[in-house]
């Protein structure tokens, strides 16, 4: 049957087609509506500054997005499955409350930039509450390796007895680690960071938007250049974002897994605040481990969220794909995963028991045996000579204090040098950026909205 081409439009999707292709964004753009609306203020914005809208008519508009954005905060604003999206909700809500004006805020504008834009001021924000989350664990792991720097505890290689260390070396990693991941989060920050208003369907628009107005309105620290990269660089951006979550990840997976080791009864190094245990449903005398657990597991969600981001946009030609929805909930799921797992081990640091009893108890002669050695390199033997002497009379090891030992390495970085005052003051660097960039946000946010800043902040 041939089809008459004038008449497409009025032709109507299959409702399965439509359930399919909606999917969960209606549930997932929820946490999008004050990102959108933030979005379409700026975009009505730039259009009432090249004369496409009234000055009454960008009034009219600013004053609908901000009556959404408050019906939001009390939970009043609806999306529904046949909305499919926070865009046409939004849409639709101005139309009805504001008339006609409501049907002009889509021009010049692409669903595409749109949610990309929208995507980018909730990753921009979501990413600084990460950020303050991270210093904040980082800041505990260096006050509990400082009240701790001079207690002895065995370091191991292969999970054997290697050679003496201290709670601080082991605490005080767990914070560099934490600052080099701040570094990445940094780094996908500023990726994140440019307006991709104005590239529209990815090819721009015949109208003469002022892109770098829009973009000063939003607060993006530059303007997104190229309008058909703006489509390329979706998923790219928030797989560079769960990459950077996947570094914090696997830090704190290592960590969960030495405390749920170092906290048997069998080591008793430390102790984790009964609060932060749960029961057994069987043994009443348990008490397990079961946040450091699902923090170890979670790991493994956040690196196949950031492979789901990877996957779907490998292959994908230039412009704009509708596989690029499948990118969104994803990137949510890892940021979220990621902000509460390190807000978990923040609880369980802060409430952690050190017992420096098991802790020494934990020391044997071998542990000294690559002391010795290099106390006889520092008597004139050769390295390998002294290594076998030492390997060969093991047995005759006497053991030594292990305050002494871990006093006795003054190199930086050693255990008897922490250098734990230059990881603060990365960290507090760090922290200084992260403030700078909230007050920044929340001055762009109510300075189109009205209101304090974006509810998360």
């Amino acid at each position: 049957m041939q089809i008459d081409q004038s008449k497409l439009h009025l032709m109507k999707v299959d409702p399965r087609v439509e359930t399919y292709t909606v999917g969960d964004d209606y549930l997932l753009d929820r946490r999008l509506v004050e990102a959108d609306c933030f979005g379409s203020a700026a975009h009505a914005s730039g259009l009432a500054r090249i004369g496409l809208l009234s000055q009454e008519e960008l009034r009219s508009l600013l004053e609908g997005l901000r009556e959404i954005v408050l019906l939001d905060r009390q939970g009043r604003f609806e999306i529904r499955r046949e909305q499919e999206d926070v865009h046409t909700a939004i849409e639709t809500h101005l139309t009805r409350t504001r008339g006609e004006v409501g049907k002009r805020i889509h021009a010049a504008r692409s669903r595409n930039d749109q949610v990309v834009c929208a995507l980018r001021l909730f990753g921009k924000w979501e990413m600084l509450r990460l950020s303050s989350s991270i210093a904040s664990l980082a800041r505990a792991a260096i006050e509990l390796a400082e009240r701790h720097e001079a207690v002895p505890m065995v370091g191991r290689t292969h999970m054997q007895r290697a050679m003496p260390s201290s709670v601080g070396l082991w605490l005080g990693a767990l914070a560099e680690a934490l600052v080099d991941d701040l570094a990445l989060l940094r780094a996908a920050y500023e990726l994140n960071d440019q307006c991709p208003l104005g590239s529209a369907a990815s090819y721009g628009v015949p109208v003469g938007l002022d892109r770098e107005y829009v973009s000063k309105l939003l607060g993006f620290a530059r303007l997104q250049n190229n309008t058909l990269y703006v489509a390329n660089s979706r998923g790219k951006v928030e797989g560079a974002i769960l990459s950077a979550c996947a570094q914090v990840m696997l830090d704190l997976s290592r960590y969960a897994q030495d405390l749920m080791l170092f906290t048997m009864p069998e080591f008793g190094y430390f102790s984790i605040p009964a609060e932060l245990c749960t029961g057994s449903s069987l043994m009443p005398q348990k008490r397990n481990p079961c946040v450091l657990e699902l923090v170890r597991a979670r790991t493994s969600t956040v690196l196949a969220e950031h492979e789901r981001v990877m996957s779907i946009v490998k292959a994908l030609p230039t412009g704009y794909n509708r596989d690029g929805q499948e990118t969104k909930g994803p990137f949510m799921a890892g940021l979220d995963l990621t902000r509460a797992s390190v807000e978990m081990m923040e609880l369980t640091l802060r409430g952690l028991e050190v017992h420096e009893e098991r802790l020494l108890a934990g020391f044997h002669p071998e542990v000294f045996a690559t002391d010795r050695a290099l106390e006889l390199v520092a008597q004139g033997r050769p390295f390998r000579d002294a290594y076998r002497e030492v390997k060969e009379n093991l047995s005759a090891l006497s053991a030594v204090d292990p305050r002494e030992a871990i006093r006795r390495k003054t190199h930086a970085g050693a255990t008897g040098n922490l250098g734990l005052e230059q990881v603060s003051r990365a960290l507090q660097a760090h922290v200084d950026r992260t403030e700078s960039e909230v007050r920044r946000a929340k001055e762009a946010f109510g300075g189109l909205m009205g209101l304090e800043g974006p509810a998360v902040l």
